[in-house]
């Protein structure tokens, strides 16, 4: 009697690599946002890898993440030189 070897077939779940990126870099670009200009490269490329990471069917929710972390990366920065204008102007008054 000859028996036929058992074939296993393991599906790997697809990732959204580009998201997981961006999600990283955004949240390190919010926690570094006191920093001159590393916040705007890691703000911009967060938008750019959530946008990406969209177009991909699985993880859309952490690219959605990564998209908002990165428009509050700049936001933030934004605001925080708004401040420093404002506060700069307000001690020559």
């Amino acid at each position: 009697m000859h028996q036929e070897p058992q074939r296993v077939i393991v599906e790997q779940q697809e990732g959204n690599g580009l998201a997981i990126a961006g999600l990283v870099l955004g949240i390190i670009g919010v926690v570094l946002n006191i920093i001159p200009f590393i916040p705007y490269i890691l703000g911009v490329l967060a938008i750019i890898f959530g946008i990406v990471g969209l177009n991909k069917p699985v993880k859309r929710g952490v690219a959605k993440a990564s998209l908002t972390l990165g428009i509050v990366t700049i936001v933030l920065k934004l605001l925080f030189w708004i401040g420093v204008i404002l506060l700069g102007m307000a001690g020559n008054v």
